[in-house]
């Protein structure tokens, strides 16, 4: 949002502030970053698989405001520890190379191996991407400027920022008030509508219908379908930041046990900045006027892809709300997607361990 500020306040210039302020502008949060992962802390689960339980339990004091000796971190530090150890009868520590293959070892029919895990995060980071999203942060400013219906593409553009940002906030009551997999299905949908309405708009009595000015410019027959068109754009932005835009990024981060979790959730967002790479390589093809020149068609694809992340949430994923980390790892293993949002746990890792039933159901996970 304040990149488009910025860009909306140096649009007009001349010289090559016009660029180089916008560019210089980013290293103020590049620093702010950097410096702050100095002080970022290590996990409590990092320092048990490096078999630190002193640091562990610092680290786990720390983050949940309670004394280190109290029943509460004792009993959480004891779920992790048995955790990691009944993980590390599934997945044996290896070498460098060895590690990165664990991701990929399982059957792709069995839910809690760690193949599906990986394409399940893999394919999440993909299906946010195939939403279209940035499509229109990347590109909203040239297509409106196309469709001669828009006076200030760049006040558009930035008004879809801002709905973007304050958009976001209301994932944080959601995401635990309905759950991870409830918030993306009902999004995917919502998004899958607008995508449509745009697209048959558009192309009935919307951006596609066009006339040349006096001056030659191509001007809009319709001006208020184009405005229910920017409307039903912003309902989409609304739809996917306070869904699919923070949700399948929680996800990435519940849905791999330990052992694999730093790498998984590496090859997840591997495939969001592909996928981001391949969308925003293609686009220029789609909507260019001397090459596929789609205009509001682009959205029929939009919504198609939508579509498709509509019945991926429906069938592929579980819902991991009210779940610690040990529990999602359990319940991926004793029920299906569909049936994910009932489970309750019955057991935990440290109990089954006095009781010795803590035994892998499968070793080559």
């Amino acid at each position: 949002m304040l990149a488009a500020c910025v860009v909306y306040g140096t649009k007009e210039r001349s010289d090559t502030g016009a660029y180089r302020i916008p560019i210089a502008i980013q290293f103020i949060w590049a620093i702010i970053l950097a410096g702050g992962l100095l002080f970022l802390p290590d996990s409590p689960r990092y320092f048990v698989k490096k078999g630190n339980l002193a640091a562990a339990t610092n680290s786990l004091s720390r983050l949940r405001g309670q004394d280190p000796n109290s029943e509460y971190i004792q009993v959480e530090l004891a779920e992790i520890v048995a955790n990691e150890e009944y993980e590390r009868q599934l997945i044996p520590s290896t070498t460098w190379f060895g590690s990165w293959a664990n991701c990929f070892k399982g059957s792709l029919w069995k839910a809690n191996s760690n193949l599906r895990k990986t394409i399940l995060g893999t394919s999440l980071q993909m299906m946010q991407q195939w939403t279209g999203v940035n499509f229109i942060f990347y590109y909203s400013t040239p297509f409106l400027k196309s469709t001669g219906a828009i006076s200030d593409e760049f006040l558009i553009s930035m008004v879809f920022t801002i709905i973007n940002v304050f958009s976001t906030p209301i994932s944080f009551w959601t995401v635990e008030r309905f759950g991870r997999r409830t918030i993306l299905f009902w999004g995917a949908l919502g998004m899958t509508i607008c995508q449509f309405v745009v697209a048959i708009v558009g192309v009935t009595v919307g951006f596609n219908k066009t006339h040349l000015d006096a001056d030659g410019n191509s001007i809009a027959n319709n001006i208020n379908a184009v405005n229910a068109q920017i409307a039903f754009i912003a309902i989409f932005i609304f739809f996917f930041a306070s869904t699919w835009g923070p949700g399948a990024w929680i996800l990435i981060g519940e849905i791999f046990p330990l052992p694999i979790r730093s790498r998984g959730v590496g090859l997840s967002t591997a495939s969001n900045w592909l996928w981001n790479t391949i969308i925003a390589v293609i686009t220029p093809y789609m909507v260019g006027e001397n090459r596929g020149n789609l205009k509001s068609s682009v959205f029929f694809v939009w919504g198609g892809l939508c579509t498709c992340a509509f019945v991926y949430t429906y069938f592929l994923v579980p819902e991991t709300k009210g779940l610690s980390l040990e529990q999602v790892d359990k319940m991926m293993e004793e029920t299906t997607p569909r049936t994910s949002a009932k489970w309750k746990p019955t057991t935990t890792f440290a109990h089954a361990a006095e009781e010795g039933t803590l035994v892998p159901a499968e070793k080559a996970v």
